[in-house]
């Protein structure tokens, strides 16, 4: 692809949404992957080009999906650029597409490195530390090309073991939870050093996840 104007293909993307009865993912799925072949072979500035503009009409996990899913701009993600498209995160979903589809394998693939996902877990952010932890997720699912990595995900939940924000919270116990699959006694021994700073849904989910295999077993009716 020679050209691509990233304004109008933004614009037939937000049309083609708003046409839709409802914006519910599996409905928007399919135009996000209609999209993703028409720029199958764009240069990855203009990919980024047209996610920023996606963006920008707040549509921003679909920009998200569509940088992942080109694998030459996947590839090119370094901090600067991951940190410019996560400029304005304020909601849960978009920060668990952001940090699964981009920072984690960006991580995996040490185009980023572990001081700039600690930076973030330092953020006065509470949606840049919920990336950090979403971000681990990634060095320990296999379709996200990790192959489990206990010191890397528990150093991040080390420095957000105090933090009481309920989206940082439950950010923690999916990284715990997901590091349990690879190697869940690193994940016991985490849980009884820190016990003492965790909070109670953290240490009751990730329990679960390790003597039941999920993290709210159902009971058995009496």
């Amino acid at each position: 692809m020679e050209t691509l104007d990233a304004e109008s293909l933004a614009r037939d993307f937000r049309s083609c949404v708003d046409a839709l009865p409802s914006p519910r993912v599996p409905l928007v799925r399919p135009i996000r992957r209609e999209f993703s072949r028409r720029i199958s072979s764009a240069r990855p500035e203009q990919v980024l080009d047209f996610a920023a503009r996606l963006i920008v009409l707040d549509l921003r996990i679909w920009a998200y999906e569509i940088v992942h899913f080109h694998r030459p701009t996947l590839r090119t993600l370094d901090v600067a650029i991951i940190e410019s498209l996560g400029q304005g995160l304020a909601d849960w979903a978009s920060v668990d597409v952001f940090g699964c589809y981009l920072a984690g394998p960006a991580w995996v693939n040490r185009q980023i490195g572990d001081h700039d996902v600690h930076r973030w877990a330092r953020s006065p952010d509470r949606w840049w530390r919920r990336t950090a932890l979403v971000a681990t997720v990634g060095l320990n699912t296999k379709t996200r090309g990790g192959y489990g990595d206990a010191p890397g995900t528990l150093a991040v939940c080390d420095r957000l073991a105090d933090d009481r924000d309920d989206m940082v919270v439950k950010a923690l116990s999916w990284a715990l939870r997901t590091l349990a699959n690879h190697d869940p006694e690193a994940v016991q021994h985490f849980l009884s050093t820190n016990h003492h700073r965790l909070a109670a849904r953290i240490i009751r989910e990730t329990r679960n996840k390790l003597t039941t295999g999920t993290k709210n077993p159902r009971k058995t009716p009496g």
